[in-house]
This record gives structure tokens, sequence and C-alpha cells, in this order.
């Protein structure tokens, strides 16, 4: 595994610019929105959150059609807007099975090989760029790979770990129905958190760096600050949305009493 994010690196040094930096900025920017603000707006979030699952779902669904896979992320936007707490629920659910799944299939991924010492910290810059769609194709023969070696985690994982993934769904599900202000504020502070990351490893590869293989080889530490972003994130958003919320019922009350007041005031001049 390691040896294919690696060379998956050495490659995205020479990327065409358009494939990391504009998808980098703006997939940081979106993560900030939705790990600090996304329960504020969470309509919008629901919409953004169809959007991007439903077109990674159909991505791989469809043998990695990219047209295929737009068109399923309209659906599934539709959806997720006409049922927004059962789909915020379920993303939640889906996003905690995930997080189980990572770290649970990470013991079974063949982790054999060590961090190449000849490369600590950047890679050589190459001569030639390839082109936005060379750039594209070995994205997509990345993931093919990653994909590859995920089944093969899959097929020496034992049975226990598959009936722990969909409690561990079954629970926050659970808590989805029940708690739905923090449910929601976690799958916004989580999402958020993974969106930073994932544009960050995309700028980060632009400048040469090794995002990749650092995460890698320290998991224990990126875990922590990841699980750190993820509880700030919720916290902020359970305090500070609610302090909005509460202001604009507040003003909602002033000129609903402003407008009572006037009506009186017309009535008795009449």
């Amino acid at each position: 595994m390691l040896e294919i994010l690696q060379d998956f690196e050495q490659t995205a040094n020479r990327f065409s610019p358009i494939v990391l930096i504009g998808p980098g900025l703006a997939t940081v920017l979106v993560g900030f929105f939705v790990w600090l603000g996304g329960l504020g707006f969470r309509r919008l979030l629901v919409a953004v959150a169809g959007a991007v699952s439903g077109g990674i779902g159909g991505f791989f669904i469809a043998g990695r059609k990219i047209m295929v896979a737009i068109i399923i992320a309209g659906v599934s936007t539709v959806i997720a807007i006409i049922f927004e707490r059962l789909f915020i629920t379920i993303l939640t659910a889906v996003l905690a099975a995930a997080f189980g799944f990572a770290v649970l299939a990470g013991l079974y991924i063949d982790s054999s090989q060590e961090v190449n010492p000849a490369n600590p910290g950047r890679i050589p810059i190459q001569s030639s760029t390839l082109s936005v769609h060379e750039s594209i194709e070995e994205l997509k023969a990345f993931v093919a790979d990653v994909s590859e070696n995920i089944k093969q985690a899959c097929s020496r994982m034992p049975v226990y770990v598959w009936v722990i993934l969909p409690v561990l769904a079954v629970v926050f599900i659970v808590v989805g129905f029940f708690l739905r202000r923090l449910a929601s504020a976690l799958c916004c502070a989580a999402l958020g958190t993974m969106l930073i990351f994932g544009g960050m490893i995309l700028l980060l590869l632009y400048k040469g760096g090794v995002p990749i293989s650092s995460i890698y080889s320290r998991p224990p530490f990126y875990g922590a600050i990841f699980t750190i972003m993820i509880v700030f994130g919720t916290i902020e958003q359970l305090l500070l949305c609610k302090r909005v919320k509460r202001d604009s019922i507040r003003r909602n009350r002033a000129n609903k009493g402003k407008e009572g007041s006037q009506e009186i005031r017309d009535w008795r001049t009449i």
C-alpha cells in the first residue's frame, strides 16, 4: 500500500497545476465552511453532501465514468434536500462506519514496507508536466490501485469486524434520531475535517511535499489532530449556531412586537 502511495506522490508532482491547485483550494475553503458553520446552513450542507456522496458512489458504480457520476450526483442532491433529516442521520452513520472501517482495515493492509528514508520531505522536481487529461487518468489509476488493495484487506478481515461496523452505524442512527443537533454538528465537523485534509494534501502535493507518506508514517499524530478538529468543530457549532438561532428568534419577536404596536396605534387613530 505504501508503495502505491509513494508512486502516486512521485507522479502527482508532475500533474497539471489545474488538477491540484483549483480543487485543492476549493476543497479547503468548503471544508472550513462546513467544519465551523455547517450546522447554521444545514440545507446547503445537505445539498453539497448529497452531490459529493452521490458523485463518489456513482463514480465507482458506473465504472469510473465521469458523466454518469455527475448525473447520479444531481439526483442524490435532490433526494438529500427532500429528505433532509433522514439524509443527515444516514450520512452520520455512514461516516462513523467509514472511520471505523479505516481504523480496523488499517490493521490488515500490507504494512511490510517502510517509508523511504531517501525521500523524507520533498520530491525532486520533474522536468515534464502531464496534461490535464493525463493527470486525470493517473488519478483514476491510483484510485483503482487503492481500491484493489482495500479489497485484499477486506478479504483478510475476520468476521467480528463486519459485525462491529453495522453496530456502529446503528448506534449513530439512533443518536441521529434522538439527538439531531448533536448528530448534525458531528456530521458537519467530521465532513469538514475530511475536506480540509483532502484539500491540504492536494496543495502539498503541488508544492512537492509527501503528505500521504507523512500521514502513513505517523498515524497516531495525525489521527489525534483529526479527532481534535472534529471535537472542536462539533462543540463550536453547537454553541455558536445555537446563539445565532436565538438571536434570530429574538429579532423576529421584536419585529412582530413593533408591527403589533403599529397596528394598535393605527386602530386608535381611525
